[in-house]
């Protein structure tokens, strides 16, 4: 049951206000200049793999660790809280947190994106996600933790990176069909920000409490 319901966590992550809004700038990374659809699900795949190690490194981290991070949940719980709130007033537009805003830049970099250079970049990502996907990333690591065992810990946060990486990958599989989302979510990208950014504060001040 754990399993699934990690699984389910990690799908959840998929559709949370940090990622979602951002997807049509994601997929443009994995495309490149010529929207190559076999080299976005290549780029998809190395992508995930990417975070899917940092996640899996995480959740041995937790079981190992296992009983300090239970002791302490609440004041972790505090602080990820404050973060997504950080992140929320950024999204609004009220703070501006640079490194979510580098997506300019960050192209530059990426037009040329590999297998190889999507895992560093699934791995660089996921740890401005970390903060961002609190709720259930905490969640998943909090179980992983009462586990206590490093396998365990690995394998639930590896299932956790299944479920936020197969929507990614389903994504690069159907690109064109998907193109008219693409397009209304580049065209309201202003009003989607701020409604993400009101669910992140309300998300962190639940987590907070």
């Amino acid at each position: 049951m754990d399993f699934f319901v990690i699984f389910i966590e990690g799908l959840a992550s998929f559709i949370s206000p940090c990622v979602l809004p951002m997807l049509p700038i994601y997929v443009s990374y994995f495309t490149g200049k010529d929207k190559d659809s076999k080299r976005a699900v290549i780029n998809s795949l190395g992508f995930v793999l990417g975070f899917t190690i940092i996640f899996v490194l995480l959740g041995i981290f937790a079981s190992t660790l296992g009983k300090l991070i239970t002791t302490n949940i609440r004041y972790i719980n505090i602080i990820l809280g404050i973060i997504i709130i950080l992140f929320g007033l950024n999204y609004i537009g009220i703070f501006n947190i640079k490194i979510l805003n580098k997506s300019k830049g960050i192209k530059k970099n990426t037009d040329k994106l590999s297998f190889f250079s999507s895992i560093l970049f699934g791995m660089i990502f996921s740890v401005c996600w970390t903060p961002c996907v609190g709720v259930f990333l905490s969640s998943a690591l909090m179980i992983s933790a009462t586990s206590e065992n490093i396998l365990k810990g690995g394998i639930m946060l590896f299932i956790f990176s299944l479920g936020l990486g197969i929507p990614f990958i389903l994504t690069s599989v159907f690109l064109e069909k998907l193109k008219n989302t693409f397009d209304f979510i580049k065209k309201h990208y202003d009003i989607i920000n701020k409604i993400a950014g009101i669910i992140l504060i309300f998300s962190g001040i639940q987590l907070m409490f």
